[in-house]
C-alpha cells in the first residue's frame, strides 16, 4: 500500500517538521528538497530523479500538485495512459483492511471504509502524483476541457476504472467474509462538482458522463453488500442532488452550506429522505476559523436543530479544519455538540 505520492506504508514512520514549525509523522519514504525562495518539493515514490509531483509553498499550509503534463496528440491518445495508477489491489492490502475492519468491528460504532480505487474524476488524482512520468491527461485545465471536447476518452477512462474498482471489490468482499456486514459504508469519489456559486456542469452534462459509471459501482455495492455509498463533493450543489441520488449515492459530504443554494433547511426539507448529510456542521471558511466561540456555538446549534431531527445527520465540520484556527473556537464547537447528543 501506497501514500498518495507513492511512498510504501510499510516503510514506517518519521518525524518531519513543516515549514510553519509543526512536527509530524510521514512515511519513511517521504522525500522532499527545499528551493531558495524556502518552497518545498515532494517527490513520486520518494525518487528524486525524478521531477517533483507536488510543491508546499513556503507560505502556505498545503501541498499543491504540480502538473507534468506532456504534449497531447489527440490522434495517439491512449485511454490506458490514465489508467496506469488503477492496479488490482495487493494480497497486502487485502490483508490490511481485513485486520482494520475486524479492529473497528469491535468498538460498537458506525465503520466506514476508504478501499480507494473509485475516484471516476477526482481532480486531485488526475495529475497522479504518485507517477514519476504519468502519461496521458494530467493537466486539470485539459482535463476540464476534456469534458466537453473529449467526452469518448473519458467514457474510455471511466469504464476502465470501474472495471478495476468492480473487480478489486469482488476481492475485498471475499477477504472480509462474515465481516462484510461490519462495514455501515465505504467512501467512493472525492470529485467535487461545484464551485461557491455554481456547479461546474448541468445535471445532463453530468448524468452523460458520469451517470451510468457510477451507477455500475454503487449498484454492484447495494446488490451485493448492505454498505451505503459515500459521495464527498464541495461547493454549490444543490443542482446536482437528484441526479447524485439517481446515481446510487447515499451519504452526500461536507454539506457545504456557505456556498450558493445550499440552504440548510431547503437541503433538510427536500432531499433529508433520501440523503444523509455528513457535514454541515459549522462552517470552516469563516464562522471556525475567525468566528468567536459564541458565534460557534450559537452555528453548531442551528445546525442540529435543522439537519438532526429524524436522524440522517453526521455531525462534522464543512470541511477539514484550517490552519490557525483558534483552539477555543473548536472546544466551542465540541462542547456544543456534546451538550445535545
Amino acid at each position: 500500500m501506497n501514500t498518495r505520492y507513492g511512498f510504501p506504508l510499510n516503510e514506517g514512520w518519521k518525524e518531519w517538521r513543516t515549514p510553519w514549525g509543526q512536527e509530524i509523522l510521514v512515511s519513511g519514504g517521504f522525500t522532499t528538497s527545499t528551493e531558495p525562495n524556502g518552497d518545498i518539493l515532494i517527490y513520486p515514490q520518494g525518487d528524486r530523479q525524478a521531477p517533483p509531483s507536488a510543491c508546499i509553498p513556503a507560505s502556505g499550509y498545503f501541498a499543491d500538485t504540480i502538473v507534468r503534463q506532456e504534449p497531447i496528440d489527440d490522434d495517439k491518445l491512449n485511454p490506458a495512459d490514465n489508467l496506469e495508477e488503477f492496479t488490482p489491489i495487493s494480497e497486502a492490502a487485502l490483508v490490511h483492511f481485513h485486520r482494520e475492519v475486524e479492529a473497528a468491528s469491535k468498538t460498537g460504532r458506525g465503520v466506514i471504509a476508504g478501499f480507494g480505487g473509485t475516484a471516476l474524476g477526482d481532480i486531485g488524482a488526475v495529475p497522479a502524483p504518485a507517477l514519476k512520468h504519468p502519461k496521458g491527461i494530467r493537466d486539470v485545465e485539459e482535463w476540464y476541457i476534456s469534458t466537453v471536447a473529449r467526452q469518448d476518452y473519458l467514457h474510455a477512462v471511466f469504464e476502465g476504472q470501474v472495471k478495476m474498482a468492480l473487480d478489486n471489490l469482488e476481492r475485498i468482499r471475499a477477504k472480509l467474509g462474515p465481516l462484510v456486514d461490519a462495514v455501515d459504508a465505504v467512501y467512493l469519489c472525492g470529485a467535487d462538482y461545484g464551485t461557491q456559486a455554481s456547479t461546474f456542469c448541468s445535471s445532463e452534462a453530468f448524468s452523460e458522463l458520469y451517470m451510468p459509471h457510477y451507477k455500475a459501482v454503487t449498484g454492484w455495492i447495494h446488490r451485493n453488500t448492505p454498505w451505503k455509498c459515500f459521495k464527498h463533493s464541495c461547493g454549490a450543489i444543490a443542482p446536482l442532488l437528484p441526479v447524485l441520488i439517481e446515481a446510487g449515492f447515499d451519504i452526500i459530504n461536507p454539506v457545504q452550506c456557505s456556498a450558493a443554494g445550499m440552504d440548510p433547511e431547503m437541503l433538510k426539507q427536500k432531499f433529508g429522505h433520501d440523503l444523509v448529510f455528513w457535514g454541515g456542521g459549522v462552517d470552516t471558511q469563516k464562522t471556525l476559523p475567525f468566528g468567536t466561540p459564541d458565534e460557534v456555538r450559537r452555528e453548531v446549534r442551528e445546525r442540529l436543530r435543522v439537519f438532526a431531527p429524524g436522524g440522517g445527520f453526521v455531525f462534522t465540520p464543512v470541511h477539514n479544519i484550517q490552519a490557525c484556527t483558534p483552539v477555543e473556537n473548536l472546544l466551542a464547537m465540541y462542547e456544543e455538540v456534546g451538550k445535545h447528543r
